[in-house]
């Protein structure tokens, strides 16, 4: 991919994010809707990674993609401050590395997309939500490939960071970032990639917890379409 092209992609994406999230006429109910799903969704991801979440070598990863990359939290802000510095961004950084935030943005936007497709598929029913009405509306709504696509994303993400911290320079050039991006209103952006950077290090390679996280997601939603929800069932008291 051409700088060019790379950056074409990133505008892409910032602009498909921003339709995602325009609100819609039921505004404050969709925003309850929105919170109650994500927070079982959430509760989900921790129940299948808790031995990522407890392990001392994965722990740090693990909260950081379960609550800033695959989780409930809204980095919708995060998209605004790219917009913001994407003149900077083209100017200094390579295709590779703006075809890493693109994904990153692209993840968000599929992500809303995928989400507000499951919430409508719900209806009343997310206001009680269980294994069973998750797995029906999972399958109600389809869209396998752009299933497929997101646990890519993750995956390829997951590698991108890992691939960072290899490069010692970069954990010196965030730190350096700190108090500019402060003054520039990038407080959160920056957070964001220090948190990312750091929880990758203590990892010390981070194929192993790629693979686990992208390996049990798949095969999820691959037993979900198939029709066996007991992979969505909490384990045993």
């Amino acid at each position: 991919m051409t700088h060019d092209e790379a950056i074409a992609r990133l505008v892409g994406e910032l602009d498909r994010s921003e339709r995602a999230r325009t609100p819609s006429a039921e505004g404050a109910t969709d925003s309850a809707r929105r919170e109650a799903f994500r927070a079982w969704q959430a509760a989900r991801l921790a129940r299948t990674h808790a031995d990522l979440l407890e392990s001392r070598r994965f722990g740090a990863a693990a909260q950081f993609f379960l609550s800033d990359l695959y989780g409930p939290q809204d980095i919708s802000v995060h998209s605004a401050q790219v917009r913001r510095i994407l003149p900077v961004m083209s100017r200094t950084l390579p295709a590779t590395a703006i075809d890493t935030v693109a994904d990153a943005i692209e993840l968000d936007a599929l992500s809303e997309e995928l989400d507000a497709a499951m919430i409508a598929a719900l209806g009343e029913r997310i206001a009680t939500l269980d294994a069973a009405a998750y797995a029906q509306a999972y399958r109600a709504i389809g869209r396998n490939d752009e299933r497929a696509r997101q646990i890519d994303l993750i995956e390829h993400l997951g590698r991108s960071l890992d691939g960072l911290t290899h490069h010692p320079f970069i954990g010196a050039a965030l730190r350096m970032m700190r108090k500019p991006a402060e003054v520039a209103g990038l407080a959160a952006l920056q957070s964001f990639l220090e948190r990312g950077y750091a929880a990758f290090r203590v990892m010390r390679g981070g194929s192993d917890f790629v693979d686990i996280v992208a390996g049990r997601e798949r095969a999820i939603s691959n037993a979900l379409l198939a029709g066996d929800d007991s992979v969505l069932a909490p384990p045993p008291a």
